[in-house]
């Protein structure tokens, strides 16, 4: 068998693994971007009844997610995970079932219907995501060739949103029917096909990392199955010991920071296209599909800014960028600009043809301007976690002495989904209490001035306050190309039976990283104390 440094990944490596996101990412896309607004105006649900279909199935995954991490970690001892692959079975058993996606879109259903057909999705798409993540991780220890997995990866994802944006203006230029709800069943139909598509890529371009006689001695007894009720026992336990790593706290924290305020912003922005702004599905597609085009130039920048510099202060030019496109929103608001409605009506609902339409100032300056801000920053906010990610069982192994990358995908995606179904319901919740009203068959239904004041306040002052949270954390992360490659070289050490640091310096960048004693590290010390030297390493971000 192959060690785990003897394969190289390629260019294919990086793209086949990457296409994945296109399920990873794209199912996001439409799901925030459109699930809401569809339930909302196309099914005639209220906003709270489509909050809960979009918050609970996100609760439920707080088992499932980790779960599968878990499991796909301790396959590794049984025959399937050694012949087949303990990642690669999961992926497997997703690909005939994902197209049930456009099942979600079938219009004229009741809430059982909806909530039924999304929980099942969800957990479908929870059986790729969890042991797909893992992979990037498990091909390489490199920090550049981690860099190139992680922007392999979002440039497809945002290739994939722009995809989920664009074709409803695609389907209703070819199909007609502005206001159907056809337009985001054939949507559906398509996304459903290419995720399994992309799923066989993932199986055939990836290899998982093999089973070292060094990791049979740290971890020699396999799971015993005849034990299952003790695996959620387990499972948590393992899952809470990941929050004992210091990088990897501030790393959730800056995660939820970009991306909470996404998933706010994307539940309320279709909303407040429709009703404050020009209230037509076709520009809300074109104008999301604009936004997404720049996340994508967002991405291939930030891919380099990151290998050179590290996260930090990309991830805080980013903040600065959405905030101001939020702030041109809230102007828009406030101000009412004259002549913006007749600008967009004369683009005769085509927003791409502005230049040769005449182009309008005020458009220009009150929708082009901010959409373009917002992509820019939020590229760089969707790449900054998933860059960092792969990191992170790097940083833990110094401390167990074990390669765990399937635990610490599965709590990156839990967390994900209890804060996404937080902030969905939270949202939507606060959309109902302040008066807003569901439609029906794609009306846009006249609004009070208090429900749209509560959207605009939401869509606003919501990503504001998560993001300026974040980007207080940032001061003090400190995982980078140098702090990472110092880290590597000291888990060689390790490794090799070193108890002391090459260097003071080497010493207080590893304690940094971890927050453990560096005589508590490999495995020594389930009961270590917090290193107490995390403020004593230069800032070398």
């Amino acid at each position: 068998m192959a060690t785990p440094d003897a394969r190289k990944p390629s260019w294919v490596n990086y793209w086949g693994w990457g296409s994945g996101d296109m399920l990873g990412a794209g199912a996001q896309a439409v799901i925030t971007g459109w699930l809401a607004y569809f339930f909302i105006t196309f099914c005639g649900l209220s906003p709270v009844k489509t909050g809960l279909i979009l918050g609970l199935p996100r609760l439920l995954e707080a088992i499932t997610c980790p779960l599968i991490g878990y499991i796909s970690d301790n396959l590794r001892h049984t025959w399937i995970g050694r012949k087949v692959g303990r990642r690669k079975i999961f992926l497997l058993l997703t690909i005939p079932l994902l197209p049930s996606f456009a099942l979600i879109f079938v219009s004229g259903q009741t809430f059982t219907y909806y909530l039924v057909t999304f929980i099942f999705f969800e957990f479908v798409y929870t059986m790729f995501l969890i042991p797909w993540e893992t992979l990037a991780a498990e091909m390489t220890k490199d920090y550049k060739e981690k860099a190139k997995f992680a922007g392999a990866r979002m440039l497809i994802a945002q290739s994939s949103a722009i995809l989920a944006s664009y074709l409803p203006t695609l389907i209703i230029n070819n199909f007609g029917g502005k206001d159907s709800s056809n337009t985001f069943l054939i949507m559906a139909a398509i996304f459903g096909g290419l995720f399994s598509l992309v799923v066989v890529l993932v199986v055939l371009f990836t290899w998982e990392r093999p089973y070292t006689e060094e990791e049979k001695l740290i971890q020699p007894e396999p799971m015993d199955w005849g034990k299952a009720a003790l695996i959620p026992v387990n499972m948590f336990r393992d899952l809470f010991s990941t929050l004992k790593l210091k990088a990897f706290r501030q790393h959730l924290s800056l995660y939820l920071g970009g991306y909470i305020s996404q998933d706010i912003f994307n539940t309320a922005f279709p909303l407040f296209v429709a009703t404050v702004m020009v209230g037509s599905t076709l520009v809300i597609s074109q104008a999301m599909t604009m936004m997404y085009f720049a996340q994508l130039i967002s991405v291939m920048i930030a891919i380099r800014v990151i290998i050179k510099t590290g996260p930090t202060a990309a991830y805080r030019m980013a903040i600065s960028f959405v905030c101001a496109a939020l702030l041109l929103f809230l102007g828009f608001y406030l101000v009412k600009p004259a002549g913006f409605a007749a600008g967009v009506e004369g683009l005769h609902g085509n927003i791409f043809n502005a230049a040769g339409a005449g182009f309008n100032p005020t458009v220009l300056f009150w929708l082009f301007l901010p959409i373009i801000l917002a992509g820019l920053g939020r590229g760089t906010l969707n790449f900054v976690p998933w860059g960092v990610y792969n990191y992170l069982p790097d940083v833990d192994e110094a401390v167990t002495g074990q390669r765990r990358e399937g635990i610490f995908a599965g709590v990156m995606t839990f967390v994900r989904k209890i804060a996404q179904s937080g902030a969905i319901l939270l949202t939507t919740t606060l959309l109902g209490l302040g008066g807003f009203v569901s439609g029906g068959k794609g009306q846009v239904v006249h609004q009070t001035p208090q429900a749209i004041h509560t959207l605009v306040l939401i869509m606003v002052g919501g990503p504001i306050l998560v993001m300026v949270t974040g980007m207080i954390i940032s001061w003090k992360f400190r995982l980078n190309a140098k702090t990472h490659e110092v880290l590597v070289h000291e888990v060689e050490r390790l490794r090799a039976g070193a108890t002391e640091a090459e260097s003071p310096e080497s010493k207080a960048i590893v304690e940094d990283l971890t927050g453990w004693k560096y005589e508590r590290l490999w495995g020594r010390g389930e009961k270590a104390r917090p290193s107490a030297t995390s403020d004593q390493i230069p800032d070398i971000n």
